[in-house]
């Protein structure tokens, strides 16, 4: 729960800035798809969790 929390404050304010300065390209795309995900919690963003979970337990282990 608290990394979704973050990942959504995260994932919105790199959408606020890419929005605001008007940088349309795939990261763009990118990050909105993960907001996007990650706040409404479809049936995707279960996977999408684990993923990120996952990814964030290899790079603090590393």
């Amino acid at each position: 729960m608290v990394v979704t929390v973050s990942l959504v404050a995260l994932f919105g304010l790199v959408l606020f800035f890419l929005l605001r300065s008007r940088s349309l390209g795939p990261g763009a795309a990118f990050t909105a798809a993960g907001f996007g995900f990650f706040l409404a919690s479809t049936g995707a963003a279960k996977p999408i969790n684990q993923l990120t979970q996952s990814l964030i337990e290899t790079v603090s282990n590393l």
